[in-house]
């Protein structure tokens, strides 16, 4: 485990094997719909490489909505609480092990207390962006700033590695952080690293574990707080 960034934390193998397993299941499920995961296009008609489906909230670019206009015009699936229950779990390991908490850098309202981090804690996901990636996808350098909280981001990798590229709050140039992801892999960002630039240049096919159901292929989940 290591930190990145001020608030932006890595830990290898977090998920077991089971669990990604669970998730690849789950992720199946959800890319059928009711609001399918597609390539999402862009405002000036380029089309993500990536392919996304979204839950609680679907996102589009910039911007959420409970109905997926761009789509089919569907209510997208709900956000479950067993996968808000994994996020906060991960905030507990991520930030109670590696950094010291202050609730005002990272956007919580009570102080953090890991022994009782549970259902009452302030941090409550209500969406998620799935992003699977083939062996020639990548994503740009971009922020996660369409939320109108600050809470942090909890972010999930199965399957193929990759070079997740982690930049500062200002630029998506330089200085920044190439860190490689393997499956089961978490990273969490918030604080002072909330609306840090990252990108993802590069997908290493072949890389991921057949064994956790996914034979090719990376699937990122980011569970976030929007604040609506």
């Amino acid at each position: 485990m290591r930190e990145i960034a001020p608030g932006a934390v890595h830990v290898p193998g977090w998920l077991t094997l089971d669990e990604q397993r669970h998730l690849v299941r789950a992720c199946r499920e959800w890319a059928k719909g009711p609001v399918p995961i597609r390539h999402t296009v862009l405002p000036r008609g380029g089309v993500m490489s990536v392919r996304t489906v979204c839950l609680g909230w679907h996102w589009q670019p910039y911007k959420y909505t409970r109905i997926a206009h761009d789509v089919n015009g569907r209510q997208v699936a709900d956000f479950p609480g067993w996968l808000a229950d994994l996020g906060r779990r991960a905030l507990t390991d991520a930030y109670g092990q590696s950094t010291p908490y202050d609730p005002d850098a990272y956007g919580q309202r009570t102080p953090y207390d890991p022994d009782a981090y549970g259902e009452s804690t302030p941090y409550d996901p209500d969406t998620a962006l799935i992003n699977f990636y083939d062996g020639e996808a990548r994503m740009g350098m971009h922020q996660d700033k369409d939320e109108r909280s600050d809470a942090p981001v909890v972010s999930l990798s199965v399957g193929d590695a990759c070079l997740f590229r982690f930049g500062n709050t200002e630029t998506r140039g330089r200085p920044y952080t190439d860190v490689r992801l393997e499956s089961g892999d978490l990273f969490v960002f918030g604080g002072p690293s909330r609306f840090a630039y990252h990108g993802v240049p590069k997908v290493y096919p072949g890389t991921g574990d057949p064994a956790t159901g996914l034979a090719s292929g990376r699937l990122n989940l980011t569970m976030r707080v929007t604040g609506l």
